[in-house]
C-alpha cells in the first residue's frame, strides 16, 4: 500500500513566527544569508598587494609533461628540497618568495631546466590565488609551478610512485 503525503510549495512564508507575532511574541526579522565568495584559484599578474578577492588578471594554466619534474614531485613529496615551498601562506614576503624562487633556479637547473624566475607553490597557494607581482616576479619572466599536494598519491607502505606524479602534473593546473 503506498503511502501519499501531501505537500505544499514553500512561498518564504513561516506560519509559526506569524503566530508567535499574533500571539505577543517577538518576531525578529532574519538576514539574508550572504552569497558565498567565490575563490581565486590560479596564478595572477595584478598590481603588488591586491587582496585576494580583488585579483583579476589571471595568467594562463597549462600542464606540463616530464620525467625530470616528476621525479622532483616525488623528492619533495618525500621530504625534498622543502625551501622551494617554505615558507608560504599569507604573510609571506617578497624577499621569502624571493629566496624560495632563488632555490627553484638553483633544483631545476640541476635538472636541466634553465629558467630566469622559477617558483615553485603549493597547491594550496594555487587554490587562494597567488599573485606574481607579491612575489617580485611579473607575468613576463616568472613561471610557476603547482607542487600536487602530497595527500592526493596512496603510497602503499612505500614511496610515491613516479607515473602517479606524471599523473597528478597533468591533473594539476600549472603542475610541476
Amino acid at each position: 500500500m503506498a503511502s501519499h503525503t501531501k505537500t505544499q510549495p514553500t512561498s518564504g512564508f513561516n506560519r509559526r513566527l506569524f503566530l508567535a507575532g499574533a500571539a505577543g511574541g517577538a518576531m525578529l526579522p532574519v538576514a539574508a544569508a550572504a552569497e558565498p565568495t567565490k575563490k581565486k584559484r590560479g596564478i595572477y599578474a595584478d598590481a603588488k598587494n591586491t587582496p585576494k578577492k580583488d585579483l583579476e588578471d589571471k595568467v594562463a594554466d597549462f600542464s606540463y609533461q616530464s620525467d625530470v619534474l616528476a621525479q622532483l614531485v616525488v623528492d619533495m613529496w618525500a621530504g625534498a628540497h622543502a625551501n622551494l615551498i617554505t615558507p608560504t601562506g599569507p604573510g609571506t614576503t617578497e624577499p621569502q618568495y624571493q629566496a624560495r624562487s632563488a632555490a627553484a633556479k638553483t633544483v631545476l637547473a640541476a635538472r636541466g631546466i634553465y629558467l630566469e624566475k622559477p617558483i615553485v607553490i603549493t597547491e594550496d597557494e594555487y587554490d587562494e590565488g597567488f599573485n606574481l607581482e607579491d612575489a617580485g616576479l611579473t607575468a613576463t619572466i616568472g613561471i610557476v609551478f603547482v607542487l600536487p599536494r602530497p595527500t592526493r598519491p596512496t603510497t602503499f607502505g612505500g614511496p610515491p610512485l613516479l607515473e602517479t606524479a606524471k599523473m597528478l602534473m597533468a591533473i594539476t593546473p600549472n603542475g610541476i
